[in-house]
């Protein structure tokens, strides 16, 4: 059966596409693009490394156009990142049977409601599978277990998440201090490969 994963070419997507892969799913990796800034390039050589197919989702930009100006509007992202992030669930959901994510229980976003889900997999006829048992130090181990991790502050040309578009986008309507005024930096880490022990 198909499978889609949201990836980022992090290591919460990294880990819910080997666990669909091992369990016999037949997996590509989907990056979201709204076509503003390529930020789907980080996950593809994430991608590449780990021997995955990827895909660039194409999305249409007035999506991230909304996203951002409820951002804007709230000063924070939280709820604009939910709903992009729901948005592309319902666009890989076109093509795909199965739709999975890296979101594990202890995120805020993106992060879909019980009730959310439920709808979604009624109203689209798909299985939604995230990482909503697994903690974060259950993740870090896991994944430290299998891949060789990159970690380092976020910037456009380590980073596939939603937020590398957002700020692109704010930054060229409302100036770059605005954009960085609501994504403080952060570390995060991008898998480049696999531990030598669990290389195909």
């Amino acid at each position: 059966m198909k499978a889609a994963v949201l990836y980022s070419g992090g290591k919460d997507s990294s880990l819910m596409a080997v666990f669909l892969q091992r369990l016999g799913y037949d997996v590509d990796l989907l990056t979201a693009n709204f076509g503003v800034y390529s930020s789907f390039k980080p996950a593809k050589e994430s991608a590449d490394k780990l021997g995955f197919t990827h895909r660039v989702l194409k999305v249409e930009e007035q999506l991230l156009g909304n996203a951002a100006s409820m951002i804007l509007d709230d000063g924070f992202p939280n709820h604009g990142i939910n709903y992009l992030h729901r948005q592309v669930l319902e666009v890989a959901s076109s093509e795909y049977e199965v739709v999975a994510d890296g979101v594990r229980r202890d995120d805020r976003v993106p992060k879909l409601s019980t009730e959310e889900i439920k709808s979604f997999e009624d109203r689209q006829d798909v299985e939604y599978i995230n990482l909503s048992g697994f903690g974060h130090q259950t993740i870090n181990r896991l994944a430290e277990k299998l891949f060789k991790l990159k970690k380092e502050s976020t910037n456009p040309q380590n980073n596939s998440d939603y937020e590398i578009e957002i700020r692109h986008f704010i930054g060229q309507k409302d100036g770059k201090k605005a954009a960085e005024s609501l994504f403080p930096p952060h570390i995060q880490s991008r898998v480049i490969g696999w531990r030598e022990d669990e290389s195909k």
